[in-house]
């Protein structure tokens, strides 16, 4: 009786004892007795051959952390069995690329969900079933739910190709490193790599027809997964020795350019030792990834080229679509105006309408015409779109197992609640107006490099930041949205007066971004709430395994990220004790607003967020989460870039004077929740907007001319309203830093060449003022944590 080991050391166990060719060295039926014995923790078949693998295996496994040999002849003295294994393991990388130009490539919301959920049930549903990921239930969630469609997309397969039945067998759950965040690492048989690759790519061009996917795969020796490279015979591998012998070897550009800078006097071991892991392997898949993306044919690669994309015919006198002008099948019927359809855009709507659980009704413009089917053999038969989940259903199995359940029901029936169908639903919760919530991982890349050394490291990250990134998007629904009963619509969505539905739209949900729209009076709060249940979940742990890994132990810089906050008021400052976070830019706007036009400003603001969170780790060593946004009252608001904008319209220097910056983004998560709390009190003190706005209008004539005016305009309010101004404004935001004075509307900002900039947040709270609740029922993140 053994241990039962972890799942990818049974995976590498699996690819050893198959070897090389596409004939396993042992029976099969031997093969799925030992794979299954070392999931139980029993005794495998009794063969000497089968059990010096096993041992060679579980000596890889047992390699102490910290073990680095100084000299490459040194794994021949400690490990002999693990330098004499040459049997190659095959290791495949692969998923969509150019994500957006497909999702996005239509300007409809159908069409973009349909896009999106489209992708990712190829990411996390099909690719998976390629290795029966459906018999690990707790690995692989997605998959099990969905065992019946995996079995089917095996099948389907296989009656196109009766050569893939060996692929199958030598595929098992155990192989996969990770299936989330658009891509897929995976061991496999050294002999089915090249069938893997292009079934991978073949997998993303049948489903989609248009849709970018690249996937790659080569062969490592045992030691290479857990020393990097290394060459052939090992011994003539360049190793530690080599290059402490001479200097110029380390400080070699090139050297320098592939094993990284040494910082804070680190001995170069260190840079070297950081570099040859299994990261190493993964990092020259990725660079083999990027060069077919790019179109290069790899060398030595008998592979199909990937420099041409697929081509659909089309004809001057035949009816096209309305988006790339692709050869129309049939018009959408029943649907308003009747559009006609390609086939790669009758997939996106069809996916897209059953994703939401749109009734059979609505989709017989797709059921009903057989200029829809496709000939297979003797029969015409539709397209299936396979299983499909939306983010609402994951959502709500969320909400049933959380403290937010009875809070976010109430009295309501779940029953009785409905998915949005347009923006417009959206918007009828938040008065004609939405958020666009757009947010990604920092430091992401850095980690990895640094920290994930083994496959196993590799797993685990993956499912830590795909399980965080999910859960503090679904507690930020939670804690700020509820159902919404659908009024006052008119035209088109006239009959869905009256519905409830749950206010909200998921994009996507992959790795470490996430794209949703929510009503915009929710925006700014739940992008702060996502960035810190990220940061949270990954430090205490919900459904993954709490680690130290993540947390940031140095209190000096605990300490130092703290000044980098330009707000001091009454909200404390809990600081950033996480290695990750996540930076977001929010767009607020009409919902009438075009997605692509929305989605391009969004993704500059998450440019903008992202610049600020790496400023302030240089300057400040601060590791949190960072926040742009900007409000949009016209389309035509903004015509150039949002950098352009600020640097022509909202930066004022004259000659001899000071620089004005008229606005205060990107702010920290601390930053962005005393915006909020200021804003509430600003509301409560009864401002008279016309002089709201006068005093914004006032920030481009001078320093001087808008302090005078704001501090006529307060004075003129009631005691108790302007002493909410003087302690939640003035004191929390625009105390002088050089003196006891007060700058009020301005802050002072001292750059790096000692000249001063005033900036002020004045203009951010006055677009924000119609979209800010006076009293909020949501409990502050120490509240929500214990209820």
């Amino acid at each position: 009786m053994t241990h039962s080991l972890h799942p990818l050391t049974i995976g590498i166990a699996w690819c050893l004892a198959w070897g090389e060719g596409r004939e396993p060295q042992f029976d099969l039926s031997i093969l799925q007795q030992m794979r299954e014995a070392l999931r139980q923790g029993k005794d495998v078949p009794d063969t000497e051959a089968l059990k010096c693998l096993l041992q060679t295996v579980r000596q890889l496994q047992g390699i102490p952390k910290d073990y680095f040999p100084d000299k490459i002849t040194d794994l021949q003295d400690n490990y002999a069995n693990l330098w004499e294994q040459t049997t190659r393991i095959g290791l495949v990388y692969g998923g969509a690329t150019k994500i957006k130009q497909y999702v996005f490539e239509s300007a409809k919301l159908p069409e973009i969900r349909g896009a999106s959920a489209l992708l990712d049930r190829i990411n996390l549903i099909d690719l998976p079933a390629f290795f029966k990921c459906e018999e690990l239930p707790e690995d692989f969630p997605e998959c099990y739910r969905a065992r019946q469609y995996c079995q089917r997309v095996r099948r389907e397969l296989q009656h196109q190709d009766q050569k893939l039945q060996q692929l199958w067998e030598a595929l098992v759950p155990e192989l996969v490193i990770y299936s989330t965040g658009g891509n897929i690492l995976a061991f496999c048989p050294t002999a089915f790599v090249p069938d893997l690759v292009n079934l991978i790519e073949k997998r993303y061009t049948e489903e989609t027809f248009t849709a970018n996917s690249c996937a790659v795969g080569e062969s490592f020796r045992l030691l290479e997964l857990r020393f990097g490279l290394l060459d052939h015979p090992i011994e003539q591998t360049k190793w530690l020795d080599w290059y402490l012998q001479d200097n110029k070897r380390q400080t070699n550009p090139i050297t320098s350019a592939y094993f990284g800078q040494l910082k804070n006097g680190q001995p170069w071991k260190y840079l070297f030792e950081n570099r040859k892991n299994f990261n190493e392997i993964t990092g020259k898949l990725a660079a083999l990834f990027q060069q077919r993306r790019n179109g290069n044919n790899l060398p030595d690669s008998q592979r199909p080229s990937r420099r041409y994309p697929p081509m659909f015919e089309t004809h001057p006198y035949l009816l096209r679509d309305d988006v790339e002008h692709r050869l129309a099948i049939a018009p959408g019927s029943r649907i308003p105006d009747e559009p006609w359809f390609s086939d790669a855009l009758a997939r996106k709507r069809i996916v897209g309408q059953r994703t939401k659980g749109e009734g059979s009704r609505s989709q017989k413009w797709w059921t009903e015409n057989s200029d829809w089917k496709w000939q297979l053999g003797q029969v015409k038969t539709l397209w299936n779109s396979g299983y499909l989940e939306s983010w609402v259903v994951k959502f709500r199995r969320f909400i049933e197992k959380s403290h937010y359940r009875d809070r976010y029901y109430q009295d309501i029936s779940k029953q009785k609640i409905g998915e949005a169908r347009s923006l417009t639903e959206i918007g009828n919760a938040g008065n004609g107006f939405v958020g666009y919530i757009y947010a990604d991982g920092n430091n992401i890349g850095g980690y990895i490099q640094k920290e994930l050394k083994t496959p196993q490291d590799c797993r685990r990250f993956s499912r830590d930041i795909f399980t965080a990134t999910e859960e503090s998007v679904y507690h930020a629904l939670g804690r700020h949205l509820k159902p919404h009963q659908l009024n006052g619509l008119t035209g088109d969505n006239q009959h869905r007066n009256g519905a409830i539905i749950y206010p909200f739209e998921i994009l996507t949900i992959g790795g470490d971004d996430v794209m949703l729209i929510v009503p915009a009076d929710k925006a700014l709060a739940m992008a702060q709430t996502i960035g810190e249940e990220f940061e949270r979940i990954l430090l205490e742990g919900e459904k993954i395994q709490p680690r130290e890994d993540y947390r940031i132990t140095d209190s000096e810089i605990i300490s130092r990220s703290q000044d980098c906050h330009r707000y001091q008021g009454k909200i404390p400052v809990t600081p950033s004790r996480c290695k990750l976070s996540m930076s977001t830019g929010v767009l607020i706007t009409a919902d009438q607003t075009p997605i692509y036009y929305a989605e391009n400003l969004t993704s500059q603001l998450l440019k903008s967020a992202k610049k600020k969170a790496k400023q302030l780790k240089k300057d400040y060593d601060y590791h949190g989460g960072t926040v742009d946004f900007i409000t949009l009252k016209s389309v035509t608001m903004i015509s150039s870039n949002i950098e352009s904008f600020r640097q022509e319209a909202l930066t004022k220097q004259e000659k001899g004077k000071p620089k004005l910056k008229l606005y205060g983004a990107p702010y920290t998560l601390h930053e962005l929740g005393g915006l909020i709390e200021t804003g509430e009190k600003l509301k409560q003190s009864e401002f008279p907007r016309s002089q709201l706005y006068q005093i914004r209008s006032l920030l481009e004539r001078g320093k001087q001319t808008a302090m005078l005016n704001y501090r006529y305009f307060r004075v003129r309010l009631k005691p108790e309203n302007q002493k909410l101004l003087a302690d939640y404004f003035e004191k929390a935001w625009c105390d002088a830093k050089t003196n006891n004075g007060n700058l009020a509307p301005w802050m002072s900002l001292l750059e790096k060449d000692g000249t001063t900039t005033y900036e002020t947040i004045w203009r951010e709270l006055v677009e924000l003022y119609p979209f800010i609740v006076e009293t909020t029922e949501q409990p502050s993140q120490t509240e929500a944590r214990l209820l």
